[in-house]
């Protein structure tokens, strides 16, 4: 008798957007079981005007996630990112409105996303950092106060950042990341994104406690407007200003500097040639490297 195959070990992506589904894309590369945190306080576009419609957490960047872990291709995935062009569906992407729909049907938006994942051939778990409907507040240097995803990614100058009404992480949440054999923050907008989950207070502690490696994957560079200046040690000053303290920095030496007083410091080459973006291959090299996979 054959000795059963082990399970691949789990490994917790927190952040969204974009910056999330290259990690996603770099960690199905790898012998590994994805487990996405996503962040659900974005209000802008077709995800913010179904959360105006009806007390929702944000879809879009569940939906991103959800495509970039769907195993081969199918019909279904082709559609996902469909955006209708005209009438009153204007502007709307196809995949939000099939979560809001199971969501409505289901009862929960946990519930939408298994449904979804079933239908997508999702290979892991897609999560949100929350079920709560959430908004993203901001405290900018001068102590002022900003309000919204969308207007803080394009303000300067963001000190901190927390969610209103104060929420709690999806139990799921906090399980995967206590369980998992390590976790990867990044890259992305730093507080739009990553921080938006990250700083859920549930979401932070089970961080500080578990034993299993934190991987901050940093940005190829500062974000206009949100994240004007920074450098890598910025970076992470920031997650440490929201009590977040990784044990390994990735970053892309040829792409951004200023390490000083950083710890736990790794350097891979993260971005192909004449872009800017993080390339999944490399990523997942140098993620493999950073987890010794």
């Amino acid at each position: 008798m054959n000795a059963e195959t082990p399970a691949p070990p789990s490994v917790v992506a927190i952040g969204g957007g974009q910056g999330l589904s290259a990690t996603l894309r770099a960690l199905r590369r790898l012998p590994v079981e994805p487990v996405a945190v996503v962040s659900v306080a974005d209000d802008g576009g077709s995800t913010g005007r179904l959360r105006a419609a009806s007390e929702r957490v944000a879809p879009g960047d569940l939906r991103k996630s959800l495509v970039a872990l769907a195993e081969g291709e199918s019909p279904l995935r082709e559609v996902m990112e469909h955006r209708f062009a005209s009438g009153e569906l204007e502007g709307h992407s196809f995949g939000n409105l099939l979560l809001a729909a199971f969501e409505e049907s289901s009862g929960s938006v946990t519930g939408a996303l298994e449904k979804v994942s079933q239908l997508l051939g999702v290979r892991g778990r897609v999560l949100p950092a929350t079920a709560d409907p959430v908004e993203l507040v901001a405290e900018l240097e001068d102590g002022s106060v900003v309000v919204g995803q969308a207007l803080i990614s394009s303000t300067p100058g963001v000190a901190r950042v927390s969610l209103e009404p104060l929420p709690t992480a999806c139990p799921e949440v906090v399980e995967a990341i206590s369980e998992g054999a390590a976790v990867v923050l990044g890259p992305g907008s730093l507080y739009t994104s990553v921080l938006a989950s990250a700083a859920i207070p549930d979401v932070r502690d089970a961080l500080g406690e578990t034993p299993a490696p934190v991987v901050y994957v940093c940005n190829l560079g500062p974000q206009a407007h949100e994240t004007d200046g920074y450098d890598v040690a910025a970076h992470v000053a920031a997650l440490h200003r929201h009590g977040i303290e990784p044990d390994v920095v990735l970053y892309d030496p040829d792409r951004i500097g200023g390490t000083g007083g950083v710890d736990g410091l790794l350097a891979a080459p993260m971005a192909a040639d004449g872009t800017r973006v993080h390339d999944p291959d490399l990523l997942a090299a140098a993620l493999g490297a950073a987890l010794q996979l």
